[in-house]
């Protein structure tokens, strides 16, 4: 199968699963729900259990269809380890130049963590291939919508925190163009088909909100 880019990715589902907490030994049977619901990236963050174990379990079972990275990154010593695990996308909670530049030297995907338009611009003048908004939910709408009348019109902008079903509609019609999805899809110790279950929830709700945009 041919491998996605992070755009045709992007295109095909925007969805962002972000698996906090999630252990080495559940990792690959929470992303054969996750992927069988249409998701195409997966993010480990590196604050969870042994989470570079995971990110090579990933990339070695689902390397192919997927994209496997990781999230909280705060340095390039863990961008390294990330690359080395076969990791292929690089998320974080915040703006450091020197980590965007460095993953994309290495020829990764970037998506770092923005809440002012000042941190945005930084982000995208460093090579990010898109931004999240983080926390979305303390920005809401009506801050992306604000944002969103001096950021470029082709940048691919992820709210992340708190995105609920309900609040889709009102971020993409504010001019986000995908999410990243925490603890509203993934727990840790949650069990799969939990996670099937608040998957799908998610994909219809993305889907209903696109009908209506």
């Amino acid at each position: 199968m041919k491998k996605l880019s992070f755009k045709s990715s992007m295109s095909a589902l925007p969805l962002v699963a972000i698996l906090r907490g999630v252990q080495a030994y559940e990792v690959i049977a929470i992303a054969q729900v996750l992927k069988d619901a249409g998701f195409k990236i997966i993010e480990v963050p590196l604050n969870s259990p042994n989470p570079y174990a995971s990110i090579k379990l990933l990339n070695e079972h689902f390397g192919d269809e997927l994209i496997i990275g990781a999230g909280t990154v705060l340095s390039c010593e863990q961008v390294d380890l990330v690359k080395q695990a076969g990791g292929e996308i690089i998320i974080a909670p915040n703006v450091d130049t020197q980590v965007i530049r460095y993953a994309k030297q290495l020829g990764l995907y970037c998506v770092p963590g923005f809440y002012t338009p000042s941190e945005a611009f930084s982000a995208l003048a460093a090579g990010a291939d898109a931004i999240k908004m983080f926390p979305a939910d303390t920005l809401g709408a009506k801050g992306l919508k604000a944002m969103m009348a001096v950021i470029p019109k082709d940048t691919l902008v992820l709210p992340v925190g708190g995105v609920s079903a309900q609040t889709m509609g009102d971020f993409l019609a504010a001019g986000a163009q995908g999410f990243g999805l925490g603890s509203g899809l993934y727990q840790a110790g949650m069990h799969k088909d939990e996670v099937a279950t608040r998957a799908k929830g998610y994909v219809e709700a993305y889907q209903n909100a696109m009908e209506h945009a």
